[in-house]
């Protein structure tokens, strides 16, 4: 069976959680943004940059807040792997110049030394843009700029009724320990 492994998350008090604290005016400004026009204006996918670190976490937190199956931590896991520097693919979605979106690629270690497998998650949107294709769209081009990378697959824990429809399925005897195998989901590039 190969098992891939992601990062330790923070521990509760290691000081992550205020290093991951935004200024009052951060928050703020993240508020603002989630109240949205109802039109659909041009999303843009990006690199992220420095910059964005702070609306990425505001995004986060909103994307999962009300999720009970979430532990709340995903802004956590994005800020050790930024600090280890393994996102290898890390990407925003933007209108009008604001961040609504995001979405993180790292390397995992398959158990039988399988190379260049790729974790996707967490993707986030904030909640007012959701179910517009956002999503999709940062999904698809991760997708996209690591076959460009000559990665073998990704994988990811997930909803059953979305990350099918990018591919994804579950692989027998592939799985993640303490997940359970219908939410665990693996998208080969080259067949194996």
């Amino acid at each position: 069976r190969r098992q891939p492994s992601t990062p330790a998350r923070p521990p509760r008090g290691s000081g992550a959680r205020e290093r991951l604290n935004c200024t009052v005016g951060c928050q703020k400004a993240s508020r603002k943004k989630e109240k949205c026009e109802t039109m659909n204006p041009k999303i843009v996918v990006r690199n992220e940059t420095q910059d964005d670190v702070c609306a990425i976490t505001e995004v986060t937190i909103a994307a999962f807040r009300t999720l009970a199956i979430s532990n709340h931590t995903e802004q956590f896991i994005i800020a050790a792997l930024r600090a280890a520097k393994a996102l290898t693919v890390s990407l925003v979605a933007e209108v009008d110049g604001q961040v609504i979106g995001h979405i993180a690629f790292s390397p995992v270690t398959m158990s039988d030394g399988t190379p260049n497998w790729y974790g996707l998650g967490p993707v986030s949107v904030l909640p007012a843009h959701q179910r517009r294709g956002i999503g999709k769209a940062l999904i698809e081009e991760g997708l996209s700029r690591l076959k460009e990378l000559n990665a073998q697959g990704c994988c990811l824990v997930g909803h059953p009724n979305y990350y099918t429809k990018f591919g994804f399925k579950n692989v027998a005897g592939l799985f993640h320990e303490g997940v359970p195998q219908e939410v665990f989901f693996a998208l080969s590039f080259d067949g194996h």
